[in-house]
């Protein structure tokens, strides 16, 4: 007998991670748990080596390519650990006498430190000096390192690059918090990995992609688990792959091939002009970064008297507001805006904005 499922009061997501998922992605993996693609064996109990889940395997890795408009000469897998785990991966692989990074948040930052364990690591420019605030501009890569690593969106501190740096090293990029919330031009990227669990799925699965020829450029010796050539010689099956978070990361990239990179730039757009206008017009609040770098996948903002906070936070729980609350870093609120959230909860985080007197 299935338990009854109660009816779901509206939520209104803006955790920053894990964060808001399509409901349809959401429908669809249930589906998957109770009975897989009609084995009558859930999700989490068939073989990864089973035909049915290689489809799956061999369709997750192929829409991240056609979404990003790249080729042949590039390939996709999935691993576990998170984008801390490729903080590590990345210089293990790659870096050979030199790299350069960008410092621009806490991410940034780790994986500055992981690197170090490998090589030379140059930071070339870091907001670190006003608390991650903004983005550094107008800085040197040097010609003789093996790549330049930034971090796209600062999901802590609420900055963004706006635009892609030019470089004639390597590109690498970790793209977590804002990967698929637009239009980019992804053959410029060597490199992109990415946490599923912000913007594209659940927590469990890490998305690689990168350009095959830089295969051929690992020289070092590295354990195999750690050995991108293992991944993707292996395709995502050189151990077993998080089955669950792959197949839900994939009812994710449907929903996004079918709505379009260009359809979600305008969806993510209008949600982060709605939010930080009523920030910027209303007497009780102020947002904490400069204005050209914020980012619109996690706007933070404070309130002029901080001892209002928790009467807005109320007020926010009482509307069904969740996940408001800043990070430590930051203090005061973080509304991170991914793609699955609709413009209509950020109407309603505004509506309580408008309405509150202290």
């Amino acid at each position: 007998m299935q338990p009854k499922l109660l009816p779901m009061t509206k939520v209104h997501n803006f955790s920053a991670g894990p964060g808001i998922l399509p409901q349809q992605a959401i429908e669809n993996s249930i589906s998957a748990l109770q009975n897989f693609m009609g084995t009558n064996l859930s999700l989490i109990e068939v073989s990864h080596r089973d035909k049915e889940f290689e489809s799956v395997m061999a369709e997750a890795r192929k829409l991240p390519l056609e979404i990003l408009g790249l080729g042949d000469d590039y390939d996709a897998i999935y691993l576990g650990g998170g984008a801390s785990l490729q903080f590590c991966m990345v210089p293990y692989n790659f870096l050979n006498t030199k790299a350069a990074y960008l410092k621009t948040g806490v991410w940034a930052a780790n994986a500055v430190k992981e690197a170090k364990f490998f090589g030379e690591t140059e930071v070339v420019a870091s907001s670190e000096d006003k608390n991650y605030t903004y983005i550094p501009k107008d800085f040197n890569i040097p010609m003789d390192a093996d790549y330049f690593h930034y971090t796209s969106n600062n999901t802590i501190y609420g900055t963004q690059m706006h635009s892609i740096p030019d470089s004639s090293l390597p590109l690498f990029c970790d793209m977590s918090s804002d990967i698929f919330s637009k239009q980019i031009d992804a053959k410029k990227f060597d490199l992109i990995y990415a946490g599923a669990q912000k913007n594209m799925g659940p927590a469990g699965a890490t998305l690689v992609i990168l350009k095959k020829e830089l295969l051929e450029k690992i020289t070092r010796k590295i354990p195999s688990m750690l050995d991108y050539r293992n991944h993707f010689s292996k395709e995502s099956m050189y151990n077993t792959p998080p089955v669950f978070a792959i197949y839900c990361s994939l009812q994710v990239l449907k929903w996004v091939k079918e709505m379009g990179l260009e359809k979600m730039e305008e969806r993510n757009k209008a949600k982060q002009e709605l939010l930080y206008a009523e920030i910027d017009r209303n007497e009780f609040f102020k947002g904490t970064t400069a204005r050209e770098d914020r980012s619109w996948m996690n706007a933070t903002f404070v309130m002029n008297d901080e001892a209002h906070t928790s009467d807005f936070l109320k007020l926010c729980k009482e509307a069904n507001i969740n996940g408001i609350k800043g990070h430590r870093s930051v203090g005061g609120f973080r509304a991170s805006m991914y793609n699955a959230l609709p413009i209509e909860s950020v109407q309603v985080l505004v509506d309580v904005m408008k309405n509150f007197k202290p």
